[in-house]
């Protein structure tokens, strides 16, 4: 029997990085999110590998993956949503990412990154903070000006969760305040099967931060699925 792949999809601002300490049994494909609306990115998730395929993505990767599962929900083997939310944009939202889109385009793309620093780790040390700016200055002021449009372009995904047949994986951080664990619980409650695991130490970008315990949960429940 063939095992089916796990694609990995990252966040804004972040590249394959994301993953590097999060040791996974094979086969693994990494995906990248470029593309200027959700629906775009989703398309490139699917395109990433032929047949059935495990999803596991973070923050905005989660988020396309949404859209990839409503676009093709019987590609989907598993599906792992991590750090992230299901909901439409709120106007306060669409307010930021305009802002910060300008901003970047006016040349300030540095300190937009250090503005979001912060808000990435439940405990931001040197070493982390550093990880994350060399991930957002490989990924660029137009890939993310890219990435911001798409938020914008995103929609509620309850009914794409309540979709799927495959199992789902939710794993977020007690701690982390762009995505708070409520956020997670009503993922859940759409999925008809759901497995929800919350880190207590860990922030937003939990595979950074907690990649052993991270790791641990999504081998475990790979091992399941499989």
């Amino acid at each position: 029997m063939t095992v089916p792949p796990v694609v990995l999809v990252p966040g804004m601002l972040c590249d394959a990085d994301l993953w590097a300490d999060v040791e996974l049994p094979g086969p693994v494909v990494h995906a990248e999110i470029t593309a200027p609306s959700i629906g775009g990115m989703a398309e490139q998730i699917l395109a990433a590998v032929d047949g059935p395929f495990v999803l596991a993505g973070l923050s905005l990767g989660a988020i396309a993956g949404f859209e990839a599962a409503r676009l093709a929900p019987g590609r989907l083997a598993g599906f792992c949503a991590i750090s992230t939310n299901a909901g439409a944009p709120r106007p306060e939202q669409l307010g930021g990412w305009a802002e910060f889109g300008r901003r970047t385009g006016e040349g300030g793309f540095a300190e937009v990154v250090e503005q979001i620093l912060p808000a990435m780790f439940a405990d931001p040390g040197p070493a982390l903070r550093q990880r994350f700016r060399e991930m957002a200055h490989r990924v660029g002021p137009e890939t993310f000006r890219a990435q911001l449009a798409a938020q914008a372009t995103r929609r509620d995904a309850a009914a794409a969760i309540a979709g799927l047949s495959c199992p789902v994986l939710v794993l977020c951080g007690e701690r982390d305040a762009l995505c708070p664990p409520a956020f997670h619980h009503a993922i859940a409650a759409h999925a008809a099967d759901a497995t929800l695991r919350v880190l207590p130490a860990a922030g937003h970008l939990l595979t950074l931060e907690e990649p052993a315990v991270a790791a641990t949960v999504l081998r475990d429940w790979l091992q399941s699925i499989r």
